[in-house]
């Protein structure tokens, strides 16, 4: 396998554009039953949920609508700050409705912690999270995440919408960054990257 776009910076591809598009696939079905006699709003934060946003929206056969938030609690590094900042607030009224947040990546997890509480202070009369992938050995905080599509090692990844320093959005691929591409020594490299692991969406009366 190799990434979209050839770079020296890449140490391994971890999700091929087929799988993402396969996974996104499973998620919107499941969505879709979920939400079944409902009219959820997609919030996509952005920018690195820009392209998870767009192909499940596309692959939902339900009437949604969507809008766009960004809160930032990252400067140009790799590690949060844990200040959550509104860059870009929502234009719709969340006065009862069905949202569901659509994330690329959950971390430490304090910045979606922060989010979904927001987004329940606003009104909703329910607020679930979508995201693409989420680092298991990051996490900080118990979030309670509904549909998850891949668990991924702690490692650099980049790729479909994922960036270092803005870099790297446009690969179809999630792939894992060299240490040297973000400051650190290719030295570090120890062994191979653990692969990622689809999760599986619990039943109705199993939510995290």
């Amino acid at each position: 396998m190799r990434a979209s776009v050839i770079s020296e910076n890449v140490r391994e591809v971890l999700l091929t554009a087929e799988q993402i598009k396969d996974r996104i696939a499973e998620l919107a079905r499941d969505i879709e039953r979920d939400y079944e006699g409902r009219k959820p709003l997609l919030i996509g934060v952005l920018k690195g949920a820009v392209m998870v946003v767009s192909d499940l929206a596309r692959e939902l056969q339900i009437d949604l609508e969507m809008d766009w938030m960004a809160v930032s609690s990252y400067g140009s590094g790799t590690v949060s700050s844990g200040v959550v900042r509104i860059l870009k607030d929502l234009d719709t009224d969340l006065s009862g409705r069905d949202v569901l947040i659509v994330e690329d990546i959950i971390d430490s997890g304090l910045t979606l912690s922060w989010l979904k509480q927001n987004l329940e202070s606003r009104g909703a009369a329910s607020v679930q999270i979508c995201t693409l992938l989420r680092k298991p050995e990051r996490l900080k905080v118990d979030v309670p995440v509904r549909y998850i599509g891949f668990d991924v090692p702690n490692e650099f990844v980049v790729g479909y919408g994922l960036d270092h320093d803005e870099r790297y959005r446009n690969l179809s691929d999630v792939v894992v960054l060299k240490p040297s591409a973000f400051g650190g020594s290719d030295d570090e490299i120890s062994g191979p990257v653990e692969p990622a692991r689809k999760v599986v969406t619990p039943g109705l009366g199993d939510d995290n």
